[in-house]
């Protein structure tokens, strides 16, 4: 079961603690591809620039990850620089500069349109309408969002909430969207508006699930010895959900709740995969054998057999 995603290419600039790295590949797209790519092959759309070097592209090259969807804007890339403090809860944003993400029209090649699932990366929100649009046999459609569009199209958010599946938030997000201090109640909230599940991102906390139908699922994250660039995490741990759900798809027709709450956990796992490196560096020498032995080390992390 294939997953098509459309968001960001980026030319990061990244300063953590640990180090820094300048025009590094980033971006939303990039990021989920290269998590999701573990489970199931993907789609990627994405824009961009004539400024950016062709060999840049070559760590989503492969045959798991279809780049037909990539076109090239007349104009810069979209770059993105910041700088993460010793908790890498909190970071500065030093500079945005969209370049040819500004006017981005994404166009969904047919063979994309078949994919089970689509994901709507951070873009503006009436993008992520039109991307839908294109696509109206996707048997699950996912959506991330930020602060930004949060406070500048609260609007064409609350329209492109009604037309998905599931909402992926930061607990900051969610609490400044619904405008409820109570994570459940702000959950709710945004639910009624449409979208039957809700994975509320908690950081180096880890996540929780929660669905319309009472679906209540938390999950720590992975405990990492060394943390060295959280940039990407979010869009990596959605890789990993929305890749998980594929992989289950692709073996029955209907999702169960046991494969949301794995789907959780995988989330958890790629997104403490991307922490390990700066960019997407990480990714370069995963294997399905170290996603199975993280996997089976949080399940153990957080099984009890019975007992009061």
């Amino acid at each position: 079961m294939s997953i098509t995603v459309v968001g960001t290419i980026g030319i990061d600039d990244i300063e953590t603690p640990f180090g820094r790295v300048e025009r590094t590949l980033g971006g939303s797209a990039a990021y989920f591809a290269l998590a999701a790519a573990n489970y199931e092959p993907v789609n990627l759309i994405a824009v961009v620039g004539e400024d950016l070097p062709a060999h840049s592209l070559d760590p989503l090259r492969g045959d798991r990850i279809d780049l037909t969807g990539i076109e090239q804007g007349q104009g810069p890339n979209f770059r993105w620089g910041g700088r993460y403090h010793m908790d890498f809860n909190t970071r500065d944003t030093l500079f945005t500069e969209l370049g040819v993400l500004a006017d981005f029209q994404p166009k969904m090649p047919g063979a994309y349109r078949d994919a089970a699932i689509l994901f709507l990366a951070n873009l503006q929100p009436s993008v992520q309408m039109q991307v839908i649009e294109q696509a109206p046999n996707a048997r699950l459609v996912a959506l991330d969002t930020m602060n930004f569009w949060i406070s500048s199209a609260r609007d064409d958010l609350t329209r492109v909430l009604g037309m998905v599946d599931m909402v992926f938030m930061a607990e900051d997000e969610l609490r400044e969207f619904a405008g409820i201090a109570n994570l459940r109640a702000a959950a709710q909230r945004v639910m009624n508006m449409g979208p039957k599940f809700l994975v509320i991102k908690l950081g180096s906390y880890g996540a929780l699930l929660l669905g319309r139908d009472g679906t209540y699922f938390a999950a720590p994250a992975f405990p990492l010895d060394e943390v060295r660039d959280p940039t990407g995490a979010g869009d990596s741990f959605a890789g990993g959900f929305l890749g998980s759900l594929a992989a289950a798809l692709a073996n029955k027709r209907e999702l169960g709740a046991v494969d949301y709450r794995r789907a959780l956990l995988h989330g958890n796992i790629m997104g403490a995969f991307a922490c390990e490196a700066f960019g997407v560096e990480r990714f370069a020498s995963l294997t399905r054998t170290d996603l199975d032995a993280r996997y089976n080390q949080l399940v153990s992390y957080t099984h009890i057999d019975g007992g009061a």
